[in-house]
């Protein structure tokens, strides 16, 4: 018998099935003919599921659904063309007549910098944490409601109560901003435009990953995609072969750079987010970070959240799934509902224990809105009010920070958040190893202005 590697990321295990399955009725494929097949192969469990044979049959499995024909009555248009995504926008600014001055933009950018590692900072300790036993634990703390970096490092019934938080307390000590992939996507976003300038495509950004991007640096998505590249897969197919996270928050977590050096210019910004994704996701993982990457470029130019939240949705199809949570997200906030009814709203939509609504593209953006749209125009408040809901609490507190960022400029991040970044930065990119944020800040100001 052939035997595999077993290398878990490069097979598909049965919550790897279990994804394909839901993400298949997510986008609206009639999935009755084979949802038997996928339970049974499900059954057998991990163990079997390694088995080379048995691997085949669930890979043929997985690229036999990709033919499924949508079921009848399915209420969404979810292209992932370009041109077809273009065709189903609402209006919207598209481009800003007035620039930001040179002085501006680069506090901007700065400040932008400064809120996606702060942002990501507070919520890297509880990642993977449910949203239950983060409140617990802050609650048991006296971090109830979080308002400033989490503390760790308890004693006594705390200690008893939460081991495994509380033996988080390195945390407590660290002075930088650690390697982090919502923190390398930023960087090597950053670099492709360097190398490649405004005209780069799919294709150098998954080239560019392969030269720059260590591949254990990856995951979910994009180690898929990383994959697919190394067996000769192009996008946008790479995208789509065997990747059930294809609708998962890596490629909105990506989003950063192409909103920054595209300050005043959302529609650009959005076109240069959809050649990133594109490599990597479909549909809503694509509008993800289309979407972020167009709120960041606009939010220098915007007076309100509602204001920046409709410019972002104004890049993306009105008829995507995307596009109506946003929506009902900013109803909620019109009927004046409270912080704690709009995050239960969310958790009971999408299932925290559940891996694909806890890091589904959706899910996620949704908790960023809120964390705007309840963050009384407050940077602490804000990225805190991204973290406690749970789901991607990295990712969220990293994205809210640097909008805010984006839109207010350094001088409003108070020097309190600051202190713990030390301003330094760490990734896994060659040349960005160990950076102060403000030279990487300096580079994306650079480049912003080459591409203007």
């Amino acid at each position: 018998m052939r035997e595999t590697m077993n290398i878990g990321w490069l097979w598909l295990s049965a919550d790897e099935l279990k994804i394909e399955l839901k993400q298949l009725e997510d986008e609206g494929r009639d999935v009755s003919r084979l949802k038997a097949q996928f339970q049974r192969m499900i059954k057998l469990g991990n163990e079997k599921l390694a088995r080379w044979d048995t691997q085949i049959k669930a890979q043929a499995l997985v690229d036999a659904a990709q033919k499924l024909p949508m079921r009848k009555g399915y209420a969404y248009t979810e292209p992932s063309d370009l041109s077809g995504i273009r065709k189903l926008r609402v209006r919207g600014p598209r481009q800003y007549p007035v620039k930001l001055s040179d002085k501006e933009l680069m506090n901007r950018i700065h400040g932008a910098w400064l809120g996606r590692c702060i942002g990501c900072l507070l919520g890297k300790p509880v990642e993977g944490v449910r949203s239950w036993d983060i409140e617990a634990f802050l609650k048991a703390t006296g971090q109830w409601p979080l308002r400033d970096y989490i503390r760790f490092g308890f004693s006594g019934k705390a200690k008893k109560d939460f081991p495994d938080l509380v033996s988080r307390a390195w945390y407590d000590k660290i002075d930088n901003m650690p390697i982090d992939d919502d923190t390398n996507y930023t960087t090597i976003g950053l670099m492709i435009m360097q190398e490649r300038g405004k005209d780069f495509t799919p294709r150098d950004v998954a080239m560019t990953w392969m030269r720059r991007l260590p591949l254990e640096a990856t995951c979910t998505a994009e180690r898929l995609a990383y994959r697919n590249f190394a067996m000769n897969i192009a996008p946008p197919a790479s995208a789509l072969f065997r990747n059930p996270f294809r609708e998962w928050i890596g490629a909105q977590i990506r989003a950063d750079a192409f909103g920054y050096v595209n300050a005043g210019n959302p529609e650009r910004a959005a076109e240069f987010a959809w050649r990133d994704a594109s490599i990597s996701h479909v549909k809503n993982g694509i509008y993800g970070e289309m979407l972020m990457a167009a709120m960041i470029a606009a939010a220098p130019y915007c007076d309100s959240i509602g204001e920046l939240l409709r410019t972002g949705l104004s890049e993306i199809p009105e008829t995507s799934r995307l596009y109506e949570d946003i929506v009902t997200v900013m109803a909620w906030r019109e009927e004046k509902l409270s912080y704690e009814a709009a995050v239960a709203n969310i958790q009971k939509r999408w299932k925290e224990d559940f891996g694909h609504d806890w890091c589904h593209t959706n899910s996620n953006a949704v908790i960023c809105a809120v964390a705007f749209l309840w963050g009384e125009d407050d940077f602490g408040t804000s990225i805190c009010r991204a973290v406690m809901p749970g789901f991607d609490t990295d990712c969220n507190g990293a994205t809210v920070g640097s909008i805010f960022g984006m839109m207010r400029g350094a001088d409003a991040i108070p020097h309190s958040w600051q202190a713990k970044l030390n301003n330094t930065l760490k990734t896994s990119m060659t040349g960005y190893e160990t950076v102060s944020v403000d030279k990487i800040a300096r580079d994306t100001f650079v480049v912003c202005k080459k591409l203007r």
